[in-house]
């Protein structure tokens, strides 16, 4: 993680409401420098995408939130942050396990499967990010979910090992930060590829769902926005999505 700041700082916590609530309150009295990071054993309040809940057993899960200052990045192009931050995720996880794809917009799935999720606010100063606070949930340890969950799985699931948390922490920071200190040296279409190759579904058609229906489509672009380009089979038509307003169906 070279040029990060010596004076980050590292907060560790037994439970918290959320470790993005709790690094959004420290930003009112202080000015934590970049690189940051609140990690916390349990969540009594987790997030996720618009309003869903996260959940995460007591001490298995690496919860935690990590602090930027993004203001070379445009804030109508701020879905860079989610791409790099996806991408963070697969390469660690790409390190113990095959089949790790990125889920638009930022699920991390091994094949059908859910293992990570992300939650970034971004606090905007006019055309630029003021900060960014990214909180990721990682399934590591976990053995056993409740049964209301659609489809999770943790890395000690697919292994049969247990991890270290702060081993894969530090792991995985260094992928954000090569990916980061990527886009500032101005290889933003770089990170843009490589998300496009890890995505979830990305080659061929697939069943989706809209306000109107089903249908079948396949992936044709990411737009900068965040929103996702579909290639309609029947009529080539292409659609654009924002988060919401498609599903993935599961045939």
């Amino acid at each position: 993680m070279d040029q990060l700041s010596s004076n980050r700082q590292i907060i560790r916590l037994h439970e918290t409401e959320s470790t993005n609530s709790y690094l959004k309150n420290l930003l009112k009295s202080q000015h934590p420098a970049e690189g940051s990071v609140v990690v916390a054993d349990y969540q009594t309040g987790g997030r996720g995408q618009m309003g869903n809940s996260w959940f995460s057993s007591r001490g298995d899960n690496l919860l935690f939130s990590l602090l930027l200052y993004p203001a070379q990045i445009p804030a109508n192009e701020q879905f860079i942050i989610s791409r790099i931050a996806s991408l963070a995720i697969k390469n660690t996880l790409d390190q113990f396990t095959d089949d790790i794809r990125i889920k638009w917009p930022n699920d991390i799935y091994w094949k059908d499967k859910k293992i990570a999720g992300i939650l970034i606010e971004n606090s905007l100063q006019g055309k630029v990010i003021e900060n960014s606070i990214i909180g990721i949930g990682l399934n590591l340890n976990q053995q056993i979910f409740p049964i209301e969950l659609p489809n999770p799985v943790s890395l000690r699931q697919i292994t049969a090992t247990e991890y270290d948390k702060d081993y894969i922490l530090d792991l995985l920071m260094k992928e954000f930060f090569l990916l980061y200190r990527a886009l500032q040296r101005g290889e933003k279409q770089a990170v843009e590829d490589e998300y496009m190759l890890d995505l979830y579904r990305v080659n061929g058609y697939y069943w989706y769902q809209d306000a109107n229906g089903r249908f079948q489509a396949k992936i044709e672009s990411v737009l900068p926005s965040g929103q996702l380009v579909l290639k309609m089979l029947d009529t080539n038509e292409e659609r654009i999505y924002a988060f919401k307003e498609i599903d993935f169906v599961n045939e």
